[in-house]
């Protein structure tokens, strides 16, 4: 198979993009003339697609179920006892769902943390997208309990992995310090040094996160996963909003990845990341929306311009998280964080490549694209999308998503209506 995308704009200028299988084979002149299939790419420019470091994919079906409510509130009395309530076969239609609105704003690469995610990567595969998955473990610091889902997430992440697909990796999901106990913690770590999975976990996201961790484990949160020997290039840890410099350095000794999720924390006011410190530590920043019940939309442009304006709002600097950074954040710092290589566009990458169109009002006059896209534009301004080598969306249109919407809408009212 064969893509071949004629006189598209790339970094400014005009030129052609040839992929072959997964990989893109070429840029400008040495791209081949034909190909199975020809993209015309006038009035378009190409650029990676984004990857989306931290959601809760399937959290399409609670949308709007449970807003305008304190963190703590909105999980433990609206979203954990909706969730205590939800079926496999909703997990497969609402990450169905999430699939497609990804798609549909040029995310081409997910991490995703949620619940029967066998049913999750069921509805990746067929949808065509990457997607780090991992089951969300939640034994409420009841370490008997801890023992039994340690065995679900062991079958879970064998279930993952026998999808059959390289776009599908399992990680391992504990959800945060104040929801798995200790002795969890330590097991999870073994079973990622062991194996080699990533862990993908909520941290630092609150005050009262911090404040509780200091009451029961008599140190801050970062310190604590220190003791526990979590902090490590095998750690991907959502939020961060509230760190003091110390706990920044040790992620930064460590290795460990850190998501920014800016619409999320500014809904639920848990606060604003301390970007600037933990980039000059040298910590690596991506972007995530979190899930659509908390942003609540998957749109990853929307988030580039809230990760940007947050930035320069809480350090009262326009400076600070300037366009073309945000850019790489969403795109070569996302794929860099979930060990993708993509995120830029180069030959002998994976051809995670989508184009934007030019056309559109909001991109004129096209003083400067990066700017344009942080700024301006959503995810309506995306036209193709293709992932791993394969045309996911090509004018706006992916097969399929009628249904996809009708079937997702009916699974969100019948798992609201369940008693």
């Amino acid at each position: 198979m064969s893509i071949l995308i004629k006189d598209v704009l790339v970094d400014g200028s005009l030129t052609s993009i040839y992929i072959e299988g997964n990989r893109i084979a070429a840029i400008g002149g040495k791209a081949r003339v034909e190909a199975d299939t020809v993209i015309d790419g006038k009035q378009k420019a190409a650029i990676p697609g984004f990857v989306n470091t931290h959601t809760h994919a399937a959290m399409t079906l609670l949308r709007s179920y449970a807003d305008d409510l304190p963190l703590q509130e909105w999980l433990e009395k609206a979203i954990w006892p909706r969730e205590a309530k939800i079926e496999p076969q909703d997990i497969y239609w609402g990450t169905k769902l999430a699939c497609l609105e990804m798609i549909k704003g040029g995310t081409t690469a997910f991490n995703d943390m949620y619940f029967h995610m066998e049913h999750a990567a069921r509805a990746v595969k067929e949808m065509g997208l990457r997607a780090v998955l991992s089951e969300g473990f939640i034994d409420l610091r009841d370490p008997d309990m801890g023992e039994q889902l340690l065995k679900k997430q062991t079958s879970t992440i064998r279930k993952i992995e026998g999808t059959g697909t390289d776009r599908i990796k399992a990680a391992l999901g504990p959800h945060a310090i104040y929801t798995v106990s200790r002795e969890s913690l330590q097991a999870i770590k073994e079973l990622s040094d062991a194996k080699g999975y990533p862990v993908h976990l909520h941290l630092a996201e609150t005050r009262r996160e911090v404040e509780d961790c200091v009451s029961t484990q008599g140190m801050r949160p970062v310190k604590y996963l220190e003791s526990l020997g979590l902090l490590s290039r095998q750690l991907l840890a959502a939020h961060c909003c509230w760190l003091e410099p110390e706990e920044i350095d040790l992620l930064a000794r460590g290795g460990v990845r850190v998501s920014h999720c800016p619409v999320s924390n500014m809904k639920l006011g848990s606060g604003a990341m301390p970007y600037r410190s933990l980039r000059e530590a040298g910590v690596l920043v991506s972007l995530g929306t979190d899930g659509p019940a908390s942003n609540n939309n998957l749109d990853m442009l929307e988030s580039m311009k809230f990760a940007a304006l947050l930035q320069k709002f809480a350090n009262a600097d326009p400076t600070v998280l300037p366009a073309a950074e945000v850019v790489e954040m969403a795109t070569l710092g996302g794929a860099r964080a979930l060990g993708i290589d993509s995120g830029l566009l180069e030959e002998g990458r994976l051809a995670d490549v989508i184009l934007i169109d030019l056309r559109r009002p909001e991109l004129n006059p096209l003083h400067d694209l990066k700017s344009l896209l942080v700024f301006s534009a959503h995810g309506n301004v995306v036209d193709t999308v293709i992932c791993d080598g394969q045309v996911l969306m090509r004018a706006r249109k992916v097969p399929g998503e009628a249904e996809i919407v009708r079937k997702a809408s009916e699974a969100g009212r019948d798992l609201a209506s369940r008693e």
